[in-house]
């Protein structure tokens, strides 16, 4: 090699010590960038989370988040009852507790469970931090990097968030008015295996559905629980909405057709508050003592103050008929909402729910909701993007309306913004043949003053 050659060797090596220096160092913005475990980098923030800066802004009107309306939780009665617990079981309620739950509350839950027709023992309840934590527990206990999830496409975007923390791999399944559709499960459990991949669980949502809205018809639970049975393949059952029916009580739960191959998740966030954070998991025995021990690692133990006060409200209050209150106000809200939908976007289609807090809208063809949506948040409505629903980037065709939380004059109003959303993107792609992509929400989106919309 030459001198010039050689320099240039040198030159090259150098940048290479350098390249490798800096990666080692991190960058500008965070030192520890190179530091981080691998699922780290696969972390993203929710669509939903990342709505929330604007869409509690007062003057606009969100039908994007799904929070429970507790306007009519009877408060002055919590209060009392808040000061009685603190009086008589304070330094119980403000201790450190048992790290699969207080067995007095799993007891409740038990009889909670029978309106879902499941039979079960306490002894089999794990107490978490909301079904979220739940979720995040049997993830971990049960995915090695690269496994499968198989899921309902749409899926509920916190379940797709803990399953890519934990590098699962989700395979969607097609749903339809009846939920998800057993032959496609079956197809899509035959090629998995065939392919030679591992098959960790099935995540369903049968009831009233988060996003899509639906409810997995009786006839199809049985077929859904016979196909992973054969194929081997554990069922996680996500279950928070289903006491919330509007017109009749749940249906039996998958867990109730198969006490072994079901692990039911409950919250109490949608039908008492989620304030407290208390939800649960109810596994067979062996997954249930690996639960215990995965929840023992991160939380120690769940909330004292939070299984007490729920504990208390369950024996001393009438909560199912809170419940049938809850359900008359959701039903009046989805009755607003299809009424809206049928009167200002009459081209769209859209889920009838029986139960829950959400419909699955279906744009005009040619439009982009995720696109379109800093438009939607410039004329002060929100809602959620399809994309959040699945792992693949489908859903750019349909967005997430939710009806729990404004009142049924703020989502007439909200749906009548949103049309005007629509008409505008429709005459683009009318026009053009697509619409054009807008910033960002976030990205120096202008509000008009309410007069201006």
């Amino acid at each position: 090699m030459n001198a010039q050659g050689a320099q240039a060797g040198q030159g090259e090596h150098s940048g290479h010590d350098a390249a490798a220096a800096a990666a080692r160092a991190g960058t500008r913005l965070d030192p520890w960038f190179t530091s981080y475990a691998d699922r780290a980098h696969g972390m993203r923030a929710s669509e939903v989370r990342s709505l929330f800066a604007v869409a509690n802004r007062p003057e606009v009107v969100s039908l994007a988040g799904g929070m429970p309306n507790i306007d009519g939780l009877p408060l002055d009665f919590l209060a009392e009852m808040t000061a009685k617990l603190l009086r008589e079981r304070g330094p119980r309620a403000l201790q450190y507790g048992g790290g699969q739950g207080e067995e007095e509350l799993r007891e409740q839950i038990v009889e909670v469970m029978r309106y879902d027709h499941i039979h079960a023992h306490p002894d089999d309840v794990v107490v978490t931090t909301g079904s979220q934590q739940a979720l995040d527990l049997v993830t971990e206990i049960f995915i090695n990097p690269g496994d499968v999830v198989v899921a309902e496409a749409p899926s509920y975007v916190g379940a797709l968030g803990v399953f890519r923390a934990y590098q699962a791999d989700v395979v969607h399944v097609p749903m339809d008015d009846d939920g998800l559709v057993p032959a496609e499960l079956d197809r899509t459990l035959t090629e998995l295996k065939r392919a030679g991949r591992t098959v960790k669980f099935l995540y369903t949502v049968p009831n009233f559905h988060n996003p899509a809205g639906v409810t997995l018809t009786l006839e199809r639970r049985p077929q859904i629980v016979e196909i992973c049975r054969r194929h081997h393949v554990l069922i996680l059952e996500d279950n928070p909405y289903g006491l919330l029916g509007f017109d009749a009580d749940p249906l039996p739960a998958l867990k109730s057709f198969d006490a072994d191959g079901v692990v039911y998740l409950g919250s109490f966030s949608k039908t008492f508050a989620p304030g407290y954070r208390v939800g649960w998991a109810l596994a067979p025995h062996a997954v249930r003592e690996k639960l215990v021990l995965a929840s023992e690692s991160a939380i120690l133990s769940p909330t004292m103050m939070g299984q007490l006060s729920i504990a208390t409200y369950l024996s001393t209050y009438d909560w199912y008929g809170q419940v049938k209150e809850y359900r008359s106000m959701y039903r009046e809200r989805r009755d607003a909402m299809l009424g809206a939908l049928a009167e200002f976007l009459p081209q769209a289609s859209w889920t009838v729910p029986d139960g829950g807090f959400y419909t699955w809208v279906t744009l005009p063809a040619g439009l982009d909701a995720q696109a379109m949506l800093p438009r939607a948040v410039t004329n002060l409505v929100a809602y959620v993007s399809g994309t959040a629903f699945y792992a693949d980037g489908q859903g750019r065709d349909h967005v997430r309306l939710s009806f729990c939380y404004p009142t049924p004059e703020r989502i007439r109003e909200g749906v009548r913004r949103l049309a005007t959303v629509v008409h505008a993107e429709s005459e683009l792609v009318s026009m053009f043949g697509t619409a054009p992509h807008h910033d960002r929400v976030g990205d120096s989106v202008e509000f008009p003053s309410p007069d201006q919309v």
